[in-house]
């Protein structure tokens, strides 16, 4: 093999010898001088060592890598390899002709991609088409069902339907499950509104807690939910049973929705109340949010929209629909109006009730249009949505708390102090029957109401929470006893979440509240040394009604009376109501001090003068128990109707 190689170096030399000496010829026979000659000589000689050193490498390495002598078989397949090499740098120098398919980046996990513009019609077209109504049926269109005369059996029914329902149940039961609420009414904005495609509108899991509910209130709700909310966004209806006892809604119930696959429901084996069973709903809920409603609900046309594009644009907004009133009488649906601007927010008084008030003149003006949304200090609680993965983070509900009540004022400081928002989305409308009491027991009394109220305010209120406890002595027992539970997950999740406190509540959310004294120069209640009796604001005294005198008890309430720093009697419960003085029956009256540019009135300023007389500067006159009502006389220190002493509750 080395003499193979040797030859095969040494004829290649020889080549290149052979090419050199013709070279050489040519230019000698060219004409040139001697210096470009002596330059030739050197390159040439330069080459020749190069072509020598060149060959002695091949050789040496074919020494070294080949030790035995080919056969001729491996020389054929190394001819061959060189030819097939050789055609693989031909194939490989010809341009690529055949088109392949283009690779498409793969989505990232978890990723949600979304297409440019805004939703169609047809994108968002309901979960179920609603079937043809009749025009004349009851109720129709979302009209009064009012019958013109009712059997003996009939007028039994209907009294055994209010009893149990504290609606009318007769005429739910003859309104169809299905029906319509008759022209879309909203305004304009509303009903032209555009939702992005971007960010995608979140899916929802509608969660629907239910007592003992009437079959027809509560199924005319879940299929109002179908036929108004788009199958894009319809996760799920997830139906919590707290314990009912009645049979309909047992295993005719589950046969009934079995038609519906996206019908669910879970059951609680004992009565638990509405915050543990809303508990349990998210639990089991797989929408990306959660909403809420009571089982007497109707939803109006796009009532969903609204809000879960509100949360998409701002993840910590929880937001609630613009509640509309069904008739408890009739099952009328009081529909919104085409112009929109009548509005109410939620608020809350210092006994930690929830209550509905007027827009203020700063909120009016920040709204361009109805398509924007109102926020609101405090909301119901019935009715709402809010992300599953915020309803984790900022908390969800007080665990501790028991059946109801309570659990909306305190999810409403929460939000806000935590550094959510609370808002009202007038766009979206839903009707709710609004009863005048409750129909349901509570298994432990309603002092698990006021519990709850304690451990809200002990939690979220600082040291406001003694304006609620001057005013509910049952809250200062719970208090004092310390029977409401433990607050130390609540307190932590607090902390952790680094909330902020209830003054910047009253400062920045409802500056328009009136906050009381702090510690006020006299509470309590007043007690007549004549009449041995106290001054009692009487039954459903909301303002303009004289008051009367009552056997003293102790428990605040109606006889519960602060005397301001501005010289004021105010009965502050519910409603700032001030003791105003008129010739006649004193009555109570909406105070004129609202805070900051505003004044109290004469009428209202009160004088304690050390002989307990309670002197009027409007009037120059003094108050007596001595009548029917407690009235405005001429002031004699001598008279023991006209001392009056204030008297703390127990």
């Amino acid at each position: 093999m080395k003499k193979t190689h040797f030859i095969r170096s040494t004829y290649l030399c020889g080549l290149s010898g052979m090419a050199l000496l013709r070279m050489l010829r040519r230019f000698i026979k060219k004409p040139f001088s001697q210096w470009k000659l002596w330059k030739f000589t050197v390159i040439i000689f330069i080459f020749l060592i190069f072509l020598l050193l060149l060959q002695r490498e091949v050789g040496i390495q074919d020494f070294h890598d080949e030790p035995g002598i080919q056969t001729k078989d491996g020389k054929r397949a190394n001819v061959l390899g060189l030819v097939l090499n050789a055609m693989n740098n031909i194939k490989g120098a010809k341009p690529k002709m055949q088109i392949k398919a283009p690779v498409r980046q793969t989505q990232v996990p978890g990723e949600r991609r979304c297409l440019p513009g805004s939703y169609t019609a047809a994108e968002l077209k309901p979960f179920l088409d609603r079937p043809p109504q009749d025009p004349n049926a009851p109720g129709a269109s979302g009209k009064a069902f009012k019958p013109v005369s009712l059997s003996p059996e009939e007028q039994k029914e209907k009294e055994r339907g209010d009893d149990k329902h504290c609606f009318n149940a007769f005429a739910s039961d003859r309104i169809s499950l299905h029906r319509d609420l008759g022209p879309d009414t909203r305004p304009p904005e509303c009903i032209e509104q555009k939702f992005k495609r971007c960010p995608p509108l979140p899916t929802t899991s509608v969660i629907i807690v239910f007592h003992n509910e009437a079959w027809s209130t509560l199924l005319r709700t879940v299929h109002s939910v179908m036929y108004s909310s788009p199958a894009i966004l319809l996760k799920e209806i997830i139906l919590v049973d707290d314990a009912s006892d009645d049979d309909y809604l047992h295993d005719k119930l589950d046969e009934y929705v079995k038609q519906f696959q996206i019908v669910k429901i879970v059951r609680q084996k004992t009565r638990k109340g509405l915050i543990t069973a809303r508990l349990l709903g998210a639990s089991v809920a797989t929408g990306e949010t959660l909403t809420f409603l009571d089982a007497h609900c109707e939803c109006f046309y796009g009532w969903l929209e609204p809000l879960l594009a509100r949360i998409a644009e701002n993840y910590t907004c929880v937001v609630s629909p613009d509640i509309s009133a069904i008739d408890v009488n009739t099952f009328e649906f009081s529909k919104p109006s085409p112009y929109g601007h009548n509005h109410n927010r939620g608020n809350f008084d210092w006994s930690l009730s929830f209550g509905w008030e007027s827009l203020p003149e700063h909120e009016n003006k920040r709204r361009k249009d109805e398509t924007y949304p109102i926020k609101t200090p405090t909301f119901a609680g019935g009715l709402f949505s809010i992300s599953k993965d915020y309803f984790e983070y900022i908390g969800k509900y007080d665990e501790e708390m028991e059946i109801w009540g309570g659990e909306n004022i305190e999810m409403s400081f929460r939000v806000w102090q935590c550094g959510g928002q609370l808002e009202i989305v007038p766009c979206s409308v839903v009707g709710h029957v609004f009863r005048s009491k409750s129909p349901h027991t509570f298994p432990k009394g309603t002092q698990v109401i006021t519990r709850n109220q304690v451990r809200l305010a002990e939690v979220w209120m600082d040291e406001f929470k003694d304006i609620f406890y001057r005013r509910n002595r049952e809250a200062a027992k719970i208090v004092k006893q310390k029977t409401f539970g433990d607050l130390s997950k609540r307190l932590e999740l607090r902390q952790r979440l680094q909330c902020k406190n209830f003054t910047w509540y009253l400062s920045n959310v409802y500056p328009e509240v009136y906050v009381p004294d702090l510690n006020p120069p006299l509470s309590g209640f007043l007690r007549n040394i004549g009449r041995r009796s106290c001054l009692d604001a009487g039954e459903n005294n909301n303002g303009g009604k004289p008051l009367i005198m009552y056997t003293c008890h102790g428990l605040g309430g109606n006889q519960y009376f602060e005397y301001t720093a501005r010289q004021e009697i105010r009965h502050n419960i519910q409603k700032e109501l001030c003791l105003h003085a008129s010739r006649g029956a004193v009555q109570l009256y909406e105070c004129g001090y609202k805070g900051k540019k505003s004044r109290t009135p004469l009428e209202e300023n009160w004088v304690i003068r050390k002989d307990q007389l309670l002197y009027n500067r409007a009037l120059k006159m003094c108050l007596t128990a001595n009548d029917e009502h407690p009235s405005m006389v001429s002031c004699n220190p001598s008279d023991p109707f006209q001392k009056w002493i204030f008297g703390q509750n127990n």
